[in-house]
């Protein structure tokens, strides 16, 4: 478990963090959303003990990082893949981990298995595609087989089939019982990987929340509707509050209603539907609606 109270980091003037308070609980993979700028590198950062909060705190499984007496079998992280001496061969950075760290030797086959590098474990990691070496950073965090994971971007640089593959994995850890804390910036991937959310702007919370509820927070009333009477329908559904669009012939798009609404003026006017479906915000789009005011860093601002 990952707890944070009150985390507030200062770099001189700057205020990276701000008073940021969440608990990232184990048993499911919870997502670390924000715009750049936000602060999630920095936070990050105080959890795994780099960078001291100015005030507040943040522990792992009860304790600050610096606490733990074996931290890699306490919190397993991926922060920087390529962070690797680029002379060694993965086996051997990773040996180099274990032994250090008070781990079997045998854990190292373990988690090259693992992340599917057997066929590339003798060579230097100064070869590895970036695809290669995010899997090598991954096998490093998996390596003492913690409780607790923080990965940021984990899926940078991995080809489709290594997507499914790393989400599968956090699903996985998930389910036995683990904390999954990941930062990420595609939302696509986190609407599929990730039953929870923490999302920052500007070092500040905005939402500690589900999935679904951060998604439904973004959602207005909107219907889609199909029919080969749809003109006729579209006048019965005028109205002050409810918007209606056409993008072609027979289809509709109504704000302003529930499909249960649209469905009852329906009957009552005797239109067929061949279609009625309420339309929903992806992730994605609900990151955008909720975050546009915490962007630093936005394509709409002009150079100075």
């Amino acid at each position: 478990m990952i707890e944070a109270r009150a985390l507030t980091k200062r770099y001189g003037e700057k205020l990276a963090v701000d008073d940021l308070t969440f608990t990232v609980k184990p048993g499911a993979v919870t997502g670390f959303l924000g715009p750049n700028g936000a602060g999630k590198s920095t936070t990050i950062r105080m959890i795994m003990g780099l960078d001291a909060p100015t005030s507040g705190e943040v522990t792992v499984n009860g304790r600050h990082y610096a606490e733990h007496t074996a931290p890699l079998r306490e919190v397993g992280a991926l922060l920087e893949a390529r962070a690797v001496h680029t002379g060694r061969s993965a086996r051997n950075h990773l040996l180099a981990l274990a032994v250090s760290n008070g781990i079997p030797r045998r854990r190292v086959d373990e988690v090259i298995g693992l992340v599917g590098l057997e066929g590339v474990a003798s060579k230097r990691v100064g070869g590895f595609s970036l695809g290669m070496g995010q899997r090598l950073g991954i096998a490093a965090a998996l390596l003492g087989d913690p409780a607790t994971l923080v990965l940021d971007e984990p899926v940078n640089g991995l080809d489709p089939q290594g997507i499914l593959w790393i989400r599968n994995l956090l699903r996985g850890l998930a389910q036995e019982g683990r904390t999954v804390f990941v930062s990420s910036h595609l939302m696509s991937e986190m609407a599929l990987t990730a039953e929870h959310l923490i999302v920052v702007g500007r070092g500040r919370l905005i939402a500690d929340t589900s999935v679904s509820e951060f998604i439904e927070s973004a959602s207005r009333n909107s219907v889609r509707l199909r029919s080969p009477e749809a003109a006729r329908l579209r006048a019965a559904l005028a109205g002050p509050q409810v918007s209606v669009t056409s993008a072609e012939e027979g289809l509709l798009e109504v704000s302003g209603m529930t499909a249960a609404e649209v469905g009852r003026i329906a009957l009552r006017e005797q239109v067929p539907l061949e279609e009625l479906t309420p339309v929903r915000a992806s992730l994605e789009e609900a990151f955008m609606e909720l975050t546009d005011d915490a962007v630093e860093y936005g394509i709409h601002q002009e150079a100075s």
